[in-house]
Parts: structure tokens; C-alpha cells; sequence
């Protein structure tokens, strides 16, 4: 898997509902759907004019000016601090080997993939602050895709999604329901994701997790997911 694939699925399967370009800069129109696609990212060789660009295409928007860079872009870095935005939310990505989560067969009933989402795989997201329009980003994905159920107990407890690009599939809006937390159902799910990824000829499983959430930033890693980049979104503190 190269890095530049990782990148484009990680774009291509959460995508903004539409995009426009401000110099060097490709900035998406999120409609409600949350920092990731209704952020500014680098797309090309950008000018200090260009930030400002971005940003009032956001404005005009009805959007916060809000920037998603990469931990090694120091030029930009400097550049919107420069402006008064500050680093907020790091993040990794990360990503594993298909083979690496399907060594093991998955539990009767424990976790399985679907599309379209079933009431209840909506009901979890919402509880978990994934509501209608950040659910509507994964309508709009037009390439291989499927929802992750998990059940524990006798009881339906948790909800994802998983998607194909470039022979990655990302893995995104993992919810498990509170009381179910830490008893092992996230993992299985995202086995199930892995067993789906292998059917629909993936090779490689990515994800990306806020670096605050050391719970699953340790589950990940545990399950073999190794990081491959981190990024910041960068907003005024007035804003955040």
C-alpha cells in the first residue's frame, strides 16, 4: 500500500458534498458534516493569499474558517499560526494488513456488515453525536461500502461504516454504546470489517483516531494498526 493511496481513500470515502478550489487550496462544503469535510486542505502549491481565499469561501459558506494539515507540513503550519489559527484535535491515521485482522473466525452473531444501515446502526450513531448529516456523508460515497453492526449480549451495542478506495478500506464513525464499552466488541467489529475488505479485494485496512482517545488509540495498536500520518485542523481561538 503507498501512502498516496492511504490519502486519496481517506478522502475519497468521506467525502464533502461538494468542493471548490482557493489557490492551492481544495476546501469542502460540509453541510453539518463535521470538521473533516468542511475543513481547507493543501492540494497544490498555495500563496499566503490563498488562506485568505479558503477562508472566505468557508465564510461564505456559513462555514468557520478551519484548515486540516498535516503533521509535516511545517511551512503551512507556521503560516496559519502566523494568521492567529491554532492547532486543535491531532490525529493519527493508521492502517494494517487485511490478512493481519483475519487470522480468526468472527463469533456467532457478534459483528456483521450491511448496507443501507439498519434503524437501530442509526440510532447508535446518533447517540454517539453521529447524526443525520454526518450520516449523510456516507450516503453519498459511490464506491463499495457497508455498515458495521455489533452485538453483544443479545443486544445490538455498536455501529460503523467501511469504505473502498484504491484498494484501502477506511474504516469511519465508530460508535460503541456506553454501557458496552471495553469488553472487547470494537475489536470484533472491526475484524468484520476486515473479513468485508477481503471480499471486495481490499488489501490494506485504515482508519484515523483523535490522539485524546488513548482507549482506542491503544485497541488499534493492539490490533496491529501501525500509524502512517497525523494531521490538526487549525481554527482561530475565538472560533473554537
Amino acid at each position: 500500500m503507498s501512502e498516496a493511496a492511504l490519502f486519496r481513500a481517506f478522502e475519497r470515502t468521506w467525502p464533502a458534498a461538494e468542493y471548490a478550489d482557493a489557490g492551492g487550496f481544495s476546501v469542502g462544503r460540509g453541510r453539518g458534516g463535521g470538521g473533516r469535510v468542511s475543513s481547507a486542505r493543501k492540494a497544490g502549491n498555495w500563496s499566503p493569499d490563498d488562506i485568505e481565499a479558503a477562508a472566505d469561501l468557508q465564510r461564505g459558506w456559513d462555514q468557520e474558517p478551519m484548515f486540516r494539515v498535516l503533521d509535516s507540513d511545517h511551512a503551512l503550519t507556521e503560516a496559519l499560526e502566523d494568521r492567529g489559527y491554532a492547532r486543535t484535535n491531532p490525529t493519527a491515521i493508521m492502517a494494517v494488513s487485511v490478512e493481519r485482522l483475519t487470522d480468526r473466525d468472527l463469533p456467532p452473531v457478534t459483528a456483521f456488515t450491511v448496507w443501507p444501515p439498519l434503524a437501530i446502526q442509526r440510532e447508535i450513531w446518533s447517540a454517539g453525536n453521529i447524526g443525520p448529516s454526518r450520516q449523510a456523508v456516507m450516503d453519498r460515497v459511490t464506491g463499495p461500502k457497508a455498515a458495521l453492526l455489533g452485538r453483544i449480549e443479545d443486544r445490538a451495542a455498536g455501529a460503523g461504516f467501511v469504505a473502498i478506495d484504491s484498494g484501502v478500506a477506511m474504516i469511519h464513525a465508530v460508535e460503541v454504546l456506553l454501557p458496552w464499552r471495553r469488553k472487547g466488541l470494537a475489536a470484533w467489529m472491526m475484524r468484520a470489517a476486515a473479513f468485508w475488505a477481503r471480499e471486495n479485494g481490499a488489501e490494506t485496512l485504515g482508519l484515523a483516531v483523535s490522539r485524546p482517545n488513548v482507549g482506542a488509540l491503544a485497541l488499534y495498536e493492539r490490533l496491529g494498526f501501525v500509524e502512517k500520518a497525523g494531521y490538526a485542523y487549525f481554527r482561530k481561538p475565538e472560533q473554537a
